[in-house]
């Protein structure tokens, strides 16, 4: 199964929004948080069937699919949750606004670490909130929220904290002391979370495990949305499903309300591929995320030799949070797409010294860009 991940599918011609970006120039699309792997082929199997079937009406959330959710969170988390508390939704995104909306009032403040993936900055403000921004600190090599700086930065009007883990950009795995500090401070301070979980099967530090903020407890579970979906992991993202858990009833319905009228049901195929996914995608998960620890591993040796970049260690995510800092350039955007690697922006996520490259592709892509950047940054710098 192994080899699966060296074949490079061709995505041209397939409107895909990461290849269609670059289309006819010599540009290397390691943007936009997709993969360029195949889905597992019992998805693809699964889908074949339902398409076969003929029909594609309204659907109702399959039951099988919450007792499966039901069962992941208590095998790999120890966390056990009620049907009752999931809430199908189309993307993870419009999650995020709908707990903007849902909490707190117009003009309150939500909070949110930055860095950070550009939806938690949008999201508050699309919302008519306020948003509030607490920088990651670096300690020991990895970037993180602090308790601490949670508890200086809020005001009366910080209402909730928009938190992602593991965290997008940089890929921070949170252990459990660090959670339950963040709980403390949440509950201290009478806010609620929504935690932004997506990447939580896609950890690559053997001995690291994901653990559901919500599932510290009932008190912090009471205050926190819970949003995952097997997207990026399984590269489905345009099928369009994902879920959030909230165990808290009043604010569950609060969340429904706000969504009535403006957010669709999942699509029918959306559930297929997500049952398909969770049912029968775990072994082939693991093939790929040691494809992938590969992938991390040959960049973070290629990219801390190259003058004027450095890469702290990745504990998740395929997605590599470069420092290009000391290499002084005016628009490292541009010059990075000149050289033929197109990066996403660190100034859209908050921290214009970084680029985000995503090494979820084949292993020879990812070596020829490592050598575009290479040849571009040692003409570049002086000697």
């Amino acid at each position: 199964m192994e080899k699966l991940f060296d074949h490079r599918v061709d995505r041209r011609g397939t409107s895909s929004q990461k290849w269609e970006k670059y289309s006819g120039s010599d540009i290397l699309p390691m943007w936009v948080a997709d993969t360029d792997f195949a889905a597992p082929p019992a998805v693809v199997r699964a889908l074949h069937e339902r398409i076969d079937h003929g029909v594609f009406g309204y659907t109702n959330t399959p039951t099988e699919l919450n007792a499966l959710i039901i069962e992941r969170m208590q095998r790999l988390y120890n966390w056990r949750i009620e049907a009752n508390w999931i809430v199908w939704l189309p993307g993870l995104v419009c999650g995020l606004n709908l707990a903007c909306r849902a909490i707190g009032e117009a003009s309150d403040q939500v909070m949110s670490a930055t860095p950070i993936y550009p939806p938690f900055i949008s999201a508050p403000r699309l919302s008519g909130r306020q948003v509030l921004k607490v920088p990651m600190q670096q300690v020991d090599r990895r970037m993180l929220l602090l308790a601490d700086d949670i508890t200086t930065s809020l005001t009366p009007q910080s209402k909730l904290l928009l938190f992602c883990n593991p965290h997008n950009p940089g890929g921070t795995v949170y252990r459990k002391a660090e959670l339950e500090a963040l709980a403390e401070r949440v509950l201290q301070h009478d806010l609620y979370v929504c935690s932004d979980e997506i990447h939580c099967d896609l950890v690559l530090e053997p001995g690291l495990q994901h653990i559901p903020l919500a599932s510290l407890g009932p008190e912090i579970a009471a205050r926190t949305i819970t949003l995952m979906a097997p997207s990026k992991t399984y590269n489905i993202a345009g099928l369009g499903c994902s879920f959030a858990i909230i165990p808290n009833p009043q604010l569950r319905q609060r969340f429904i309300n706000v969504r009535k009228g403006i957010v669709p049901d999942v699509n029918l195929l959306g559930f297929t591929a997500t049952e398909a996914a969770y049912r029968h995608g775990d072994e082939w998960n693991q093939y790929q995320l040691q494809y992938l620890r590969e992938n991390r591993d040959y960049l973070l040796t290629e990219i801390n030799q190259i003058p004027g970049l450095s890469l702290l260690p990745i504990e998740a995510t395929y997605l590599a949070w470069i420092d290009v800092s000391a290499a002084k350039l005016t628009n490292p955007a541009h010059f990075f797409e000149q050289a033929g690697v197109g990066m996403s922006p660190g100034r859209d996520f908050g921290d214009s010294r970084f680029m985000r490259l995503n090494f979820g592709c084949t292993r020879d892509m990812l070596e020829e860009a490592v050598r575009r950047i290479r040849a571009a940054l040692v003409n570049e710098l002086p000697a």
